[in-house]
């Protein structure tokens, strides 16, 4: 159906296009009949205008016009008026005026959709996921995706300005299951072999610096097949990063800038200059969590030394075997019932603890079941140490480490929600976490793993430790977290064959299946690799808390559901037997 290009965007007129004839392409959004008068508010991705069908101006557009319904496709030409005195709507950008309608041409009808295209409807999320066409119509969807289409381009202008290269790498490459299952696509020409959808570019970007392009970035989709979570998607997006001849001062210092332009261009929000640091290990004793929301104050202590020559059976236990006792103290809580208290033992019961010790600070002392187990001192020290006072409630775990200062942590945030401590705390907190293990220790299949992948450097000073004690190396790894959500994890990598064979060894990767999984890569550090290091950015995560949304759902064009499913063209999906066949699959 023939119609002329329009003159203005749906959003953009305004007092100053007063008398001029234009012509507007869109969707209908509403439409209210005022005896005859047919008014109708016409949507595209830029805005709102309304538009007046009047039979004493054109009386065909008016008869026209009776059939419109909402999410008709149509073309207008028409005269811009200022909207009649105590008809304007100062909530609308184009609210000062109207468009007179001289001619309307209808380019597609449409059915009633199966809910209102429009912000603060209540929809379940696998109806808006099946009809997902019409929820990208909404405004705050559009939104949303419009942001992320500025945080590209802000990521893009960034390390072009810094002399990055952006390089796109394979999409088929080798199966190389090193942590997540891979995604396997088989091969037609090459019988019952297989590519894999990569988890990350890791390995290509190390060649990347081997082959002397001295600084790589890309934005580049990933995928893991793992066991979904609530907000986790088989295939995600990352920009990745690479650099040459660094160490991690200068990864965090272009990071930091990278930050500080996206925030001041997106959110007009000033982050410091350079921001704070945590160790993994200060990390987890303050705030139980490698990625610690640091938004609102409310520190875990460590309490070993208050308890260093304790009788009482459960810290004296904890401690003797090499673990911790922790407190943490809820300001005003003192007064919290026993069925309140019993509710947060519980919460932590099903985190793993064994139990929760409470205590109540009043004027007269410390209140609680347990106190009688502690001696006059350790009440004393107990209560210098928290800095407690009367109507305050401290809470303490003791156990094994890691995992009771994880609980610990979990029990922190509950608090900090009671409490309100988020919601009135700074909104944005960005720090960097570092110095995390290079191992960590699997008891089903007793051997180490990497912590983050076998790529990463070891501190230099520990390396001799991976031959007598790995379990104590720690790695030039650094994890970059905002608002309590790890944003971006990267390393120093290991850029010396020896070395990446020392790392394989202590995973208990034999050298054969080193050659096999990482072969290319071993041999072409042998070709003069220079030292490097890099960074991955998760967008959707980033882009979901730059929106202030809660589910990375939220700013994905085409996300999939917590099963992995796509409700909308129904993936996964069967294929046929010939297709099977050629790719020489039987399906049992």
């Amino acid at each position: 159906m023939k119609f002329n290009p329009r003159t203005h965007t749906c959003g953009e007129l305004r007092e100053k296009h007063i008398g001029e004839n234009i012509v507007l392409n869109g969707w209908v959004d509403t439409r209210r009949d005022l005896g005859g008068v047919i008014f109708i508010e016409m949507r595209d991705r830029y805005g709102i205008t309304q538009i007046v069908f009047e039979p004493g101006y054109n009386q065909d557009t008016h008869h026209l016009a009776k059939d419109l319904r909402s999410e008709f496709v149509i073309s207008i030409e028409g005269k811009v008026r200022k909207r009649p005195e105590g008809t304007e709507n100062p909530q609308m950008a184009t609210g000062m005026v109207d468009v007179m309608v001289d001619k309307l041409i209808v380019l597609n009808t449409a059915k009633t959709p199966p809910f209102q295209i429009k912000d603060d409807v209540e929809i379940s999320e696998d109806v808006r996921l099946k009809y997902r066409y019409l929820d990208l119509r909404r405004p705050k969807v559009q939104k949303n995706l419009l942001l992320r289409h500025k945080l590209n381009q802000v990521v893009r202008k960034y390390f072009d300005e810094n002399s990055f290269v952006e390089v796109e790498t394979p999409v088929l490459m080798k199966s190389t299951p090193e942590g997540a299952r891979d995604f396997l696509v088989p091969s037609r020409l090459h019988k019952g072999k297989f590519y894999a959808l990569p988890q990350s570019p890791q390995q290509y970007k190390q060649i990347l610096m081997v082959a002397g392009l001295d600084r790589y970035f890309q934005i580049v989709k990933c995928f893991r097949d793992e066991d979904l979570r609530a907000d986790r998607q088989p295939e995600f997006t990352q920009i990745d990063v690479e650099m040459s001849f660094v160490d991690k001062e200068d990864i965090f210092k272009i990071v930091e800038g990278l930050m500080q332009k996206l925030f001041k261009e997106m959110l007009d929000y000033n982050l410091p200059e350079s921001l704070p640091r945590l160790t993994f290990d200060e990390a987890m004793e303050k705030y139980g969590s490698d990625k610690p929301d640091l938004r609102f104050e409310l520190e875990m202590i460590n309490l070993n030394d208050v308890f260093a020559d304790s009788d009482f059976r459960v810290y004296k236990e904890a401690i003797n075997k090499g673990g911790v006792v922790t407190g943490l103290v809820a300001r005003g809580c003192g007064e919290y019932t026993r069925n309140q208290l019993d509710v947060l033992t519980d919460y932590v019961k099903k985190l793993g603890a064994s139990g929760l010790i409470w205590i109540r600070v009043k004027e007269d002392g410390l209140d609680s079941p347990t106190v009688k187990f502690l001696s006059e001192p350790e009440q004393k020290n107990l209560i210098a140490k928290l800095n407690t006072k009367a109507g305050d409630l401290i809470l303490i775990l003791a156990g094994a480490r890691l995992k009771t200062l994880s609980i610990m942590g979990s029990l922190r945030l509950e608090m900090a929600r009671r409490l309100d401590l988020i919601k009135n705390g700074r909104k944005i907190a960005m720090l960097w976490v570092t110095d995390f293990p290079l191992l960590e220790w699997d008891e089903e299949t007793k051997r180490y793993y990497a912590m983050h992948h076998p790529f990463t450097s070891p501190r230099i000073e520990d390396v001799e430790l991976m031959k007598t004690d790995p379990g104590k190396v720690k790695a030039r790894a650094y994890d970059l977290v905002l608002n309590g959500n790890e944003i971006a994890g990267g390393s120093i990598r290991i850029h010396n064959a020896e070395l990446q064979s020392l790392m394989f060894k202590t995973l208990g990767i034999s050298e054969e299946e080193a050659e096999v999984k990482f072969g290319f890569l071993m041999n072409a550090f042998k070709y003069g690799a220079p030292p490097h290091g890099g960074i991955a950015f998760g967008v959707d995560r980033l882009a979901m808390l730059i929106a202030g949304e809660n589910s990375i759902r939220e700013v994905i064009a085409f996300p999939k559901t917590a099963a992995a499913v796509s409700l909308m063209d129904d993936s996964p999906s069967n294929v046929s037997e010939e297709q099977l066949k050629e790719l020489h699959i039987k399906v049992r």
